[in-house]
């Protein structure tokens, strides 16, 4: 079987999914839909997977440029499925250009705030209704996808997980031991601190539950443009 994977930047989430497919008998060609997004996927592509060269790589608002480009690497390629996402972006592309069966995956924000109002709303509910398929990583995006019309057996939740094999729990407790933390209950918050994905509930919930709780603690370990909040808000 011939798979096109499509995504909007290369993440650990893609190297991740792509890995598992280049072990499969199938064969994978990753498409990255802009090459001026954010990469934070630092590991070359797993082996076997082939990148597929295109001229519409450029910003995503060059759209005729991009979907006049996208039909033509879909006519060469001719692969029997298309996986794509975000909704809006990489596989709104997809539906718009016809091509079936279409996977659609959805990154999270794309379903529950893009598709709030306007465009956004309606090319979720274009999208989703000419995907075969919807893949999604929590019971709330799926329960979002239903009310925008996908039908409920189409659509499979698939937590993303961490890697353990980088992250796993350690046993030597040496951070414990040099913050002086080893009888605490520690909390750890890895998520950028922007306003999407409410790391300000997490502070202000910390704050409220140390005032009962003297042996709790919290680690942010991200950075963002809500940093000087956050630190105010501690202080």
């Amino acid at each position: 079987m011939r798979i096109l994977y499509l995504s909007k930047a290369y993440t650990p989430h893609d190297y991740r999914i792509l890995d598992v497919l280049s072990r499969s008998d199938h064969e994978v060609f990753y498409l990255r839909l802009e090459e001026g997004a954010m990469s934070i996927e630092r590991r070359p592509l797993p082996s076997g997977i082939r990148p597929v060269l295109w001229k519409g790589a450029g910003s995503l608002w060059t759209f005729p440029w991009k979907l006049r480009n996208l039909r033509r690497v879909l006519r060469d390629l001719k692969p029997d499925v298309v996986h794509a996402g975000p909704v809006q972006q990489g596989a709104f592309l997809i539906a718009l250009a016809g091509y079936r069966p279409l996977v659609t995956m959805s990154w999270g924000s794309d379903i529950l705030i893009d598709a709030r109002r306007g465009f956004g709303r309606w090319a979720a509910c274009y999208t989703l209704n000419r995907s075969g398929a919807l893949i999604c990583d929590c019971d709330v995006v799926r329960q979002k996808a239903i009310q925008l019309g996908m039908p409920a057996d189409r659509i499979v939740v698939f937590p993303w997980g961490v890697d353990l094999d980088l992250f796993s729990p350690g046993s030597n407790g040496e951070l414990r031991s040099k913050l002086g933390w080893e009888s605490a209950f520690v909390l750890l918050s890895n998520r950028s601190m922007e306003p999407i994905y409410g790391v300000d509930i997490v502070v202000k919930a910390f704050i409220r539950a140390a005032k009962i709780d003297a042996e709790l603690r919290l680690i942010l370990l991200n950075d963002g443009p809500l940093r000087h909040q956050f630190e105010t808000l501690i202080r």
